[in-house]
């Protein structure tokens, strides 16, 4: 028998806020069992046997397909179960999910008017899971002690985190709860280890809006603006976080200003990098955590895939790509946007998950809020935008140098699919956002030509990044304002959710 902590019998509850007071103290509880018990394990004590502690669950019973859907709640995409059954999911990290958390809560009770059912689970939390932002303890243990811990903790079972439930593939076997989340506590907790390894930022630190890049000279643009928008004390932002958790939090920022980040008031500062992480992010943050997360992902899908497989754990209202991209017809200029309504998918990294049948829409919220921003910052409106801007199909490959495959295939089949440019990321985002149900959107800057000759010589390519990247990332950053004011529970369309979707947003 393992030894866990004192057994918290399931409860029941009507009220969002205590339902999740409970699952945080389900969940405070294991995680000091198990930090209690690795720290004794690494100062070489013998414990009596395997230490364990479970994920809290929170659980709903329906027993009609009938709703009682409040009129505020009529329009939105989520919060509530299927139909007549059982619904449950583990639950991870209350601290960090604690405002996602009390909304799906809210949106059950006001939906089912059932009650809430907060518990422990059979399903352990793995001792990696369990180590705070700054510990690193099992560092100082010998190699022999290491291997003994398979004997002593509950290690990650990958077997136990697969994404069945977001690929529409998981059925659930009989006698088991239908799933009420996309993801797992374990599922989430592997995304949250894997994205401070990544970026190099903790996970506290995203935003509910997401920009992607596949160029350094975007990130150093949006620094240059964190910066700036840190010396204005009536900035919307309370702080600029960068790889490190290096913290410039606003100037004369107070407490009350701060909102859930007062921490940031505590002198802690973060350190420096010795050299970046793989996809570095920077974090313009509001108090309210609907500020914008960048990253760069650099170069290919692969990339593109393994930083949305993990950002999609933290629940973003919406996440945008900003990159350069190849202009493939004659009337386009360097410089020229272009907006992706549609997506050639020739990545092949997301073949498996969501086969090349299902088609990747265009949401129009996104569409409307990155064609209104690119008319407010660029000036021109109407037929004018037209000018600068086109609409059309963007095709995403794997292969850098599909120009110099021969009898020109790629050519053909581009030509076919009637897209307009071509990158290595966009519908590999695009997708993911669909397959994770985050909404999802593309504005690219045509860099080059190399359809018709025009590929960029270093003074071009100078002149070319000075002009337009501050541009471009205003657009991005504009755009976000602009889905902001308008409410982001609309975001989540229902073009995203499937026949029989799971409640959690």
């Amino acid at each position: 028998m393992p030894y866990m902590p004192p057994f918290t019998p399931p409860a029941r509850f009507n009220d969002a806020t205590e339902a999740l007071a409970r699952v945080r103290a389900i969940y405070d509880e294991g995680l000091e069992h198990l930090r209690d018990a690795m720290q004794r394990f690494v100062a070489g004590a013998s414990l009596p046997g395997r230490m364990r502690a479970c994920y809290p669950f929170v659980r709903v019973h329906t027993h009609t397909v009938s709703r009682h859907t409040p009129p505020e709640n009529a329009g939105l995409s989520y919060g509530f179960v299927a139909g007549p059954g059982r619904y449950e999911t583990t639950l991870t990290r209350p601290d960090l999910f604690a405002r996602y958390y009390t909304e799906q809560f809210r949106l059950l009770l006001e939906n089912h008017q059932v009650e809430l059912e907060i518990g422990t689970s059979s399903h352990p939390i793995p001792i990696h899971f369990s180590f705070a932002e700054n510990d690193h303890i099992e560092g100082t243990m010998s190699v022999e002690r290491r291997a003994l811990m398979r004997d002593v903790f509950d290690l990650p079972d990958l077997g136990a985190m697969d994404d069945g439930i977001a690929n529409g593939t998981h059925e659930a076997r009989a006698g088991e709860p239908q799933p009420l989340a996309l993801f797992t506590g374990a599922r989430v907790d592997y995304s949250l280890h894997r994205l401070r390894h990544y970026t190099g930022t903790a996970p506290e630190w995203f935003q509910n809006f997401v920009l992607f890049t596949n160029y350094q000279f975007y990130i150093d643009e949006f620094v240059r603006l964190g910066h700036e928008a840190m010396m204005d004390e009536n900035s919307e932002y309370v702080a600029f976080i960068e790889p490190g958790n290096v913290v410039t939090p606003r100037r004369g920022l107070k407490p009350d200003a701060a909102g859930g980040y007062a921490r940031l008031l505590d002198g802690t500062q973060g350190t420096p990098p010795p050299r970046l992480p793989q996809m570095p992010a920077y974090h313009l943050v509001r108090s309210d955590d609907s500020g914008i997360s960048m990253v760069n992902i650099g170069v290919g899908p692969a990339n593109a895939k393994t930083i949305t497989d993990h950002i999609a754990v933290l629940r973003p209202h919406a996440w945008m790509m900003l990159g350069h991209c190849a202009g493939l017809r004659n009337a386009q200029q360097l410089g020229d946007y272009v907006l992706a309504h549609a997506y050639v998918r020739e990545d092949h990294v997301l073949d498996e998950e969501l086969p090349l049948w299902v088609p990747i829409p265009a949401l129009s919220e996104i569409q409307l809020a990155l064609e209104k921003a690119v008319a407010e910052v660029t000036g021109f409106h109407g037929p004018e935008l037209k000018t600068i801007m086109r609409t059309g199909t963007v095709a995403s490959t794997d292969n850098r140098n599909w120009e110099l495959l021969p009898d020109n295939r790629p050519q053909r089949r581009f030509s076919q699919s009637r897209a307009v440019a071509l990158d290595m990321e966009s519908a590999t985002i695009a997708a993911n956002g669909f397959r994770f149900r985050v909404p999802y959107g593309t504005l690219l800057c045509v860099s080059d030509k190399p359809l018709h000759g025009e590929i960029k010589l270093p003074g071009m390519a100078n002149h070319f990044y000075r002009e337009r990247v501050e541009q471009h990332l205003r657009i991005g950053m504009a755009a976000i304002e602009i889905l902001r004011s308008e409410g982001t529970s609309r975001l989540h369309s229902r073009k995203l959710r499937s026949f029989a979707e799971v409640a959690f947003q």
